[in-house]
């Protein structure tokens, strides 16, 4: 892989990308050529007004080429358009090889749930206080432990094992919840949702992570649950709070996630004529809200 670098004045730029495009460039990048210098010019302009310029007086063009020779080309018959007046060639750069699957796996380390229970990609070793961890990489499905609503609804399960029973996680995402309440000993394990993506993501990470439960589209939840676990939005939470209520035992447990604290009492409104909302946890402005039935 090689780079051509070209310095070009605003009123360029566009007709410059598209024919770089056209010259088979595997991709096109443009940058400040004057940043973190005394000639930087903002973009962005206040609120409700329009910006101050459409482009950087002066832009860096970066187009990436699989090989020396396509891009010494591009330069020689870019240098050829009328349209190249006022631009420069600035040369023709090697790519430094990189490993990108390492590069990009080093971006996730384990995150730690409590200071026993953590989430680990399989690529790292479990950290040496961990005594539960779970299993898992970062996929197409939501739910990877990273997010402080996935992380207080886990620390919630690993402060309530002995109350977990049978467990309905609704929304499961990638399965991140209902595999945390089979790791803490629920006598059964339910994961609902409606993307089959998920259903797959949760099946294959259980299977990763050896532990039993079901997963499959939301009519697999019949009659009640000890534990009730569903981390989505607020909006659909208020939508889906008779169902979920339903689903809960007597002397069971609801939790529910996806909430930021300024929507906390409209949760609680939703939820008034089934069960008493209260909020258990905050982090980074989101809470955790749970009920006692």
């Amino acid at each position: 892989m090689v780079e051509l670098h070209l310095l070009c004045p605003q009123e360029r730029v566009e007709l410059i990308s598209d024919a770089l495009e056209a010259l088979d460039a595997l991709s096109v990048s443009v940058e400040d050529a004057d940043a973190q210098t005394e000639a930087e010019q903002a973009l962005f302009g206040e609120p409700g007004l329009p910006p101050p310029a459409e482009g950087w007086l002066r832009s860096r063009v970066t187009a990436l080429f699989s090989e020396n020779r396509q891009a010494l080309q591009a330069a020689q018959l870019l240098g050829a358009q009328d349209f190249f007046a006022d631009c420069q060639v600035q040369g023709v750069l090697p790519v430094p090889e990189q490993d990108w699957v390492r590069l990009t796996q080093s971006q996730f380390a384990p995150v730690e749930i409590t200071r026993e229970f953590w989430i680990v990609p399989t690529w790292h070793e479990p950290p040496a206080q961990a005594r539960v961890w779970i299993r898992l990489d970062p996929g197409l499905a939501f739910g990877t432990g990273t997010h402080p609503t996935t992380r207080m609804c886990l620390r919630w399960i690993a402060q309530h094992p002995g109350a977990l029973g049978q467990v309905l996680d609704y929304g499961c995402g990638s399965g991140i919840l209902a595999i945390g309440a089979a790791k803490y000993g629920a006598s059964k394990v339910d994961a609902v949702d409606i993307d089959e993506a998920a259903l797959i993501a949760t099946r294959l990470n259980a299977q990763a992570n050896q532990v039993g439960l079901q997963a499959g589209l939301p009519p697999l939840a019949q009659g009640q649950y000890q534990t009730v676990l569903a981390n989505i939005l607020a909006t659909p939470l208020k939508v889906l709070a008779p169902l979920l209520c339903a689903r809960v035992a007597v002397g069971g447990h609801l939790v529910l996630a996806g909430i930021l604290e300024r929507q906390a009492e409209e949760l609680k409104q939703a939820y008034a004529p089934h069960a008493e909302l209260s909020v258990t946890d905050r982090e980074e402005g989101w809470i955790l809200m749970t009920a006692s039935f």
